[in-house]
């Protein structure tokens, strides 16, 4: 007997949410969501993946500069609480994916 995978059939197209629920669980793995939530704004630090996406929307170089953002820290973009660096606890493809993932409204 031969077993599919979600991963296999979300890759196939015939299931649409498996790629979200594998970033949300990336998310909560990499401890992103100490300081953001999908669509609320936390009571810390943390806008909302949702306020990201809205602000970053049709921006072309969003990608690139929020990977750097996650991987280095920064602050000043949502206000004075700094973005602690997320490298090299969170590898660089995981950064991506989330980023893909927030950029494109990570439900």
């Amino acid at each position: 007997m031969k077993f599919i995978t979600l991963s296999a059939l979300a890759a196939t197209g015939l299931i649409a949410s498996a790629p979200a629920l594998a970033n949300l669980d990336l998310a909560k793995k990499s401890g992103c969501l100490a300081c953001h939530q999908v669509d609320k704004k936390t009571v810390g630090p943390g806008p909302s993946y949702a306020e990201i996406a809205k602000k970053y929307a049709g921006d072309k170089g969003a990608e690139a500069k929020l990977i750097e953002k996650v991987k280095k820290g920064g602050s000043g973009a949502w206000g004075p609480v700094p973005m602690m660096a997320n490298s090299p606890q969170v590898k660089d493809p995981d950064i991506k994916t989330l980023v893909k993932w927030i950029l494109a409204g990570a439900k």
